[in-house]
């Protein structure tokens, strides 16, 4: 039950990175908006989080979650409301897991996006615009075709880490008081292999990576039986 609560946790917060790094409309975004001026601001303010250090990014939210001072308990107090404890607290590890995600890898995600944008023919556009299409329309008949072989070919990719979720920031967030929902398998492995267990951790790495190579392998072939889009 213990080793399935933690493949459980392992998977759940593999989709949500999943899902993050699928940023879409933050990309179709930036590349709508003709304003260099906001354009740049937002490219530098959802750019820059992915440059800090993981244990930089956990000691400010820990320093912003503080009850003692912390930001967030401010902005609470402000509304009359009491202080909460979001790492002392099992039931705000995944919101904070999460949010904190969003801010630091949604920004530097979209720019393979951006990239994939910047190469749609132009003539294209203008032909639209001539039809009378709509920006809706246009970001449905043309931006989204344009990247859709880029979005597969990540999405295989990353089904094929799914199991390899980075125990750095999970790591650095646990503690006792949160650790029955953030012990995945990375940081169990991790704790096993200090344990003396070389045996046992190495087994579990390897089922790991077996995991992975037939998820890679299954959606590369599904992929390929319903699209012209695959990795090989």
């Amino acid at each position: 039950a213990d080793n399935s609560a933690k493949i459980n946790e392992t998977l759940r917060y593999s989709f949500i990175t999943i899902a993050i790094s699928s940023v879409i409309i933050l990309a179709i975004s930036l590349n709508e908006c003709k304003h260099r001026l906001i354009n740049k601001t937002v490219q530098m303010v959802t750019y820059a989080p992915y440059f800090i250090s993981t244990v930089i990014m956990v000691a400010l939210l820990m320093q912003w979650s503080s009850i003692n001072g912390g930001l967030f308990n401010n902005i609470l107090g402000l509304f009359g409301r009491d202080p909460v404890n979001l790492f002392g607290d099992a039931k705000y590890f995944r919101p904070v897991y999460i949010l904190s995600n969003i801010w630091q890898f949604t920004g530097f995600n979209s720019i393979i996006y951006l990239a994939a944008l910047s190469s749609v023919d132009v003539s294209m556009y203008e032909a639209a615009k001539v039809d009378g299409a709509s920006k809706l329309q246009k970001i449905w008949f043309i931006d989204l075709p344009s990247i859709l072989p880029t979005i597969i070919i990540l999405l295989i990719l990353n089904a094929g880490q799914i199991m390899n979720l980075g125990f750095d920031k999970v790591y650095l967030m646990q503690n006792q008081l949160n650790v029955q929902v953030s012990e995945i398998i990375a940081t169990y492995t991790y704790k096993v292999g200090l344990d003396l267990d070389f045996s046992y951790s190495t087994a579990i790495g390897l089922l790991n990576s077996v995991v992975n190579v037939i998820l890679l392998f299954s959606v590369n072939l599904f992929s390929r039986k319903i699209s012209e889009n695959s990795l090989w």
